[in-house]
């Protein structure tokens, strides 16, 4: 089938295979509800909001090429925005302002969230605008080390997020008045708990991937590129390298900021432990096993590394009692021996990732010549 190169990014499917895609997708929650269980829809849902933190971390590390250990602190962000202000917990902090807690609707927290989030970013961005390579990777992962705990601690000597305990009796999302926590019945459809959430989820991926779309294409875009490439030569072409590294960091934190507020109304529940370092890595790997700056590639590899870790999960204890009438290796150990090893695999054999932009892969080409030169 014919295929269409973007200005950006590698080969793209063509609008008759993402139509085709997308009747797929709708249809995936129902399939896999009746071949594997409503388990899996689950899973899925996670693997949604997984590719949207994905595609914000693409922005930093994919466009504006900054790399970055600690997003996940911006999910935290957005994550513990909607559980303040979408559950009783702040009676308990603040009895006499908010007898009853908050109770702010999810779709006024959204924006709110983002809003917060991308001040975050800029929070981290603005001093690490002289830092490269690894020195901005340790003060990134830093930032989100501090805000995890800060979570952890923000528990005296006024409660306001419970500390380790974390925060439960979170609103559910709603639309219309309707809750997404129950099964609802849409001409004459059944849909679950999961399917719903499912299929919001996948409206919020959708519109973030048109955003990343439209910033690739864009002025912005091309310079966040430039910047990337070289960034001493894109400030001599009069580029404000300063102003759009933050705008990359704002605009990256305002995803994950969103993708943790639907973690939270999904969840009812968040603490700390949800945001620790090994989430950052994952994303990041996401990112970079996909293929960074191009945006299906983004999508590929957080399909992978959502979808393929729960496989494992759930075969690997049965494999070994079929082999060897015992489990030999603790699952979570192989799981992660067998990831390693793939991250090895790709980056010798496809560093520039599974499906990467045609731009990224030239600039790996680029170096690999003047390594031999």
């Amino acid at each position: 089938m014919k295929q269409l190169l973007s200005p950006g990014g590698g080969t793209q499917p063509t609008k008759f295979t993402l139509c085709l895609m997308f009747a797929a997708v709708l249809l995936l929650p129902f399939a896999t509800d009746a071949l594997l269980g409503r388990g899996w829809v689950r899973i899925m849902d996670f693997a949604m909001l997984y590719i949207m933190l994905a595609l914000g971390l693409n922005i930093v590390v994919g466009y504006a090429g900054l790399l970055d250990l600690g997003y996940i602190a911006f999910f935290a962000v957005g994550a513990y925005c909607y559980a303040l202000t979408g559950s009783p917990h702040l009676a308990l902090a603040f009895p006499l302002l908010f007898p009853d807690g908050l109770h702010l609707s999810f779709w006024l927290v959204v924006p709110l969230a983002a809003l917060l989030a991308g001040g975050f970013g800029v929070l981290l961005g603005a001093p690490t605008l002289r830092l490269r390579g690894d020195y901005l990777a340790i003060v990134t992962l830093g930032f989100g080390e501090i805000i995890r705990i800060f979570m952890n601690n923000l528990n005296a000597p006024i409660n306001l997020t419970n500390g380790p305990q974390g925060i439960s009796r979170i609103d559910p999302i709603s639309m219309a008045g309707v809750s997404l926590n129950a099964t609802q019945e849409i001409f004459g459809i059944v849909l679950p708990s999961v399917h719903l959430y499912f299929y919001l989820f996948l409206g919020f991926a959708a519109l973030v991937v048109f955003v990343s779309q439209r910033l690739e294409k864009s002025r912005i875009g091309r310079a966040w590129m430039a910047i990337r490439e070289d960034e001493i030569a894109a400030s001599s072409m009069g580029i404000n390298t300063r102003n759009l590294k933050l705008l990359a960091f704002a605009m990256g934190a305002m995803f994950g900021g969103v993708s943790g507020t639907l973690f939270a109304g999904f969840q009812g529940f968040v603490s700390p432990e949800s945001f620790s370092l090994m989430e950052s890595i994952m994303v990041l790997c996401m990112v970079v096993l996909g293929g960074m700056g191009n945006i299906y590639g983004v999508i590929l590899g957080g399909l992978l590394l959502a979808l393929l870790p729960e496989v494992l999960r759930h075969s690997v204890v049965p494999l070994q009692q079929a082999l060897f009438g015992k489990t030999l290796i603790d699952p979570e150990s192989l799981r992660m021996l067998l990831f390693g090893t793939a991250l090895i695999v790709v980056m010798l054999y496809r560093p520039a990732g599974i499906w990467p932009s045609r731009v990224r892969r030239r600039e790996l080409e680029t170096d690999e010549a003047a390594e031999i030169v």
